[in-house]
This record gives C-alpha cells, sequence and structure tokens, in this order.
C-alpha cells in the first residue's frame, strides 16, 4: 500500500524555519485578486484595496498562512513517512485556518506539522495535516488541510466524520460575483502552490480534467476576502477562524459567486461557478469573527 496509515500517524512532527515579507503577502493578495475588485470604480487606487497590495497600509488576510514560507504546509505533507502517492490522483478536499492573533507582515516562525488523521472512505483515503505556526511571541496560527487521494481507499481505516452542515433554506444575506482572471492560477502559484495541475494542459489531462484548474486555496482566500471586505468591514483582524471544503473545481476565466448567510458571531459561504450553471465550488465554508 503506498499509504502506511500507522507509520504515518507515529511519525514524529517536523519543524522547519519559515519566513516571510511584504513582498510576499502582497503577491499572495494579488493572487487572490487584490487590486481588482469589481465592486471599486477604481480598484486599483482604492483605499479598501490598498490595504492588500500597498506595503505602508498593508494588513495580513489570515488565509496567506496557506503559503507563509512557500506553502509548505498541505502538499509538503505528502512527503511524511508512510506516504507515497501519485500527485495525479491528489485533490485538496477542505482547509481550515485559525488565526491565534494578526499575521505580521513580515516574520520569521516554527512551522510543526504532522500527519493528524487518515480516513478511509472506500474509494478513496483522506489525509488529514495540521500545521502550527510560532515565533518568539508565541502561537500565530493553526491549520489543517484535508488532501483527498483517489484509489487510496479500503485500507480498513475510521471512516472519519462528516464535514457537511445543514442548509438553512433561506436566501443568501449578502451575494458577490468575483471573476477569476485568465492567468490567475499563472499568478497564484508563484506563492508557492507548483502543482502542474493548476498550469500545464497535459498534466491537467492525466488528472482527468480537460485543462487547468484553480487552486482551491486561491478560491478560498476569494472568498475570505470577499467576507472580510462586505461583512467585516475590512478588519482581518476579527477573523477567528476559517473552514471550507471543497466541493467543486473552478477554472481561470470564470466568475465566482459567493453567498453569504451572516449568523452570530459567523458568516457561513457557498461558492459556485456562475458560467456552469451555478456549480458548486465551495461548501460548507464558515468564518467565524469577533464582534465589532
Amino acid at each position: 500500500m503506498p499509504i502506511d496509515a500507522a507509520r504515518a500517524l507515529a511519525a514524529e512532527p517536523r519543524s522547519a524555519t519559515i519566513t516571510w515579507g511584504h513582498k510576499d503577502v502582497q503577491l499572495y493578495h494579488l493572487g487572490l485578486g487584490a487590486g481588482a475588485n469589481p465592486d471599486k470604480p477604481d480598484p486599483a487606487t482604492d483605499p479598501d484595496e490598498l490595504r492588500y497590495t500597498l506595503e505602508s497600509r498593508l494588513h495580513v488576510l489570515p488565509s496567506f498562512a496557506t503559503v507563509a514560507g512557500g506553502g509548505m504546509g498541505a502538499m509538503g505533507g505528502l512527503s511524511a513517512p508512510g506516504i507515497d502517492v501519485d500527485l495525479a490522483a491528489v485533490l485538496h478536499g477542505g482547509q481550515s485556518v485559525e488565526p491565534h492573533r494578526p499575521i505580521p507582515v513580515a516574520g520569521t516562525a516554527t512551522l510543526t506539522s504532522r500527519v493528524a488523521a487518515i480516513h478511509d472512505k472506500g474509494k478513496a483515503a483522506v489525509i488529514v495535516l495540521r500545521a502550527d505556526a510560532a515565533d518568539g511571541d508565541g502561537p500565530l496560527w493553526t491549520s489543517e488541510a484535508q488532501l483527498y487521494v483517489r484509489g487510496e481507499g479500503g485500507f480498513g481505516g475510521e471512516r472519519g466524520p462528516s464535514a457537511r452542515s445543514a442548509d438553512s433554506g433561506r436566501p443568501a444575506d449578502r451575494s458577490v460575483d468575483r471573476p477569476v482572471r485568465g492567468d490567475q492560477a499563472l499568478l497564484y502559484r508563484l506563492s508557492g502552490d507548483w502543482n502542474p495541475l493548476h498550469a500545464d494542459p497535459d498534466f491537467a489531462k492525466l488528472a482527468g480534467f480537460d485543462r487547468p484548474i484553480l487552486h482551491g486555496l486561491c478560491s478560498y482566500g476569494m472568498t475570505l476576502k470577499a467576507v472580510v471586505d462586505t461583512v467585516l468591514g475590512g478588519e482581518v483582524a476579527r477573523v477567528r477562524a476559517c473552514r471550507t471544503r471543497f466541493a467543486g473545481v473552478a477554472y481561470p476565466g470564470e466568475t465566482l459567486r459567493i453567498g453569504m448567510w451572516e449568523e452570530p458571531g459567523r458568516v457561513r459561504a457557498r461558492v459556485t461557478a456562475v458560467e456552469r450553471d451555478d456549480a458548486l465550488v465551495l461548501a460548507d465554508t464558515v468564518v467565524e469573527h469577533t464582534r465589532t
């Protein structure tokens, strides 16, 4: 078996030092479409957008944790002891980030990662990778990535919990459309996710897609930014946690429709691809936040 669950779970956590600066933060935000907000008449110079793009006003979206230090979290975990899988069979199934305090514009931290769980879904395995970052002032963030590996299930492990949440059945309180530029995946991958699935047409076909797909983490970051901008008054420090399930794919050139349901202390979101009859992209998305 390419996956040895017992060995992977018993392996010692691995630690690495990561560093980042304002250029890394700016590049990440640009990869999410910062400076191109269609709700703004002149988004490149709009004060709300400059908080994502101009170093003198910069704040850091918490989802930056998924790429800080060059994206050592999710795909790097596939090199853990006991795990040997075909990259073409791997899809990002879900992601969560819990910031313990605002992420600084520049910093150095120790990132400690481990395989937290491996679930047997029958026809696939789900590998849960946990990463904790801390600097000299204490914990910075905790993130978990759920990686769906096709063809690696059936090893007799626990099926694991269901991430699906109940639909309220009422219309969204807010809905915004966010275009995905044709070159957006090429820009986003410069933040560290070099999976050729998002750039190489031949590799995408091997993985079962007719063309390269947008990174799920890019859709995730775009969604969090939309929630921060429209519900949280642009205050990234109010985000306590953000989790999602990657229910489908988005393609460069499409439009993401982000529906939001506001509840006490949290916003639930659902993301679809407008051009494909609102095909589901992100589901079970929850942004927990502090009150104003």
